[in-house]
């Protein structure tokens, strides 16, 4: 990562996502990634860009994969995802790249090719099993 892209990383965390998180999750194709600490085991809040892959949820890295909230998800094995009133937990996370950005829908490909966003992380939701019904 460039020392522009540390900077621009360092503000978002700092301040932008405070103030435009709250209201850029709730628009559709954005979220919110719950995520633990790993040392301190404090709980955060990190804005993403979603996209849906089959059943599976997809976020873009515009930061590289050495970013916490990344580093904080493998850690813990998952995390929960709140998009547009929904709280998904997810779990089973895979970082790759994707040079040809297959996973995102056409339109957006030229805006994360200008950051150079061609990491991701894959989630699965996690199954809630289902509820016997009570018998008599």
């Amino acid at each position: 990562m460039s020392a522009v892209q540390r900077r621009l990383a360092r503000f978002n965390r700092t301040f932008a996502n405070r103030v435009v998180g709250p209201v850029l999750t709730r628009m559709p194709g954005f979220g919110a990634i719950i995520h633990r600490g790993r040392k301190s085991g404090r709980a955060y809040r990190t804005p993403v860009k979603v996209f849906k892959r089959g059943p599976h949820y997809v976020m873009s890295l515009p930061y590289g994969p050495q970013s916490d909230w990344v580093r904080n998800t493998i850690a813990a094995g998952g995390c929960e995802l709140h998009t547009r009133g929904r709280h998904i937990r997810l779990h089973q996370p895979h970082v790759f790249t994707d040079p040809q950005q297959t996973v995102v829908p056409a339109p957006l490909r030229p805006l994360l090719r200008r950051f150079k966003a061609f990491d991701f992380i894959e989630l699965r939701p996690v199954e809630t099993p289902a509820t016997e019904p009570v018998r008599p």
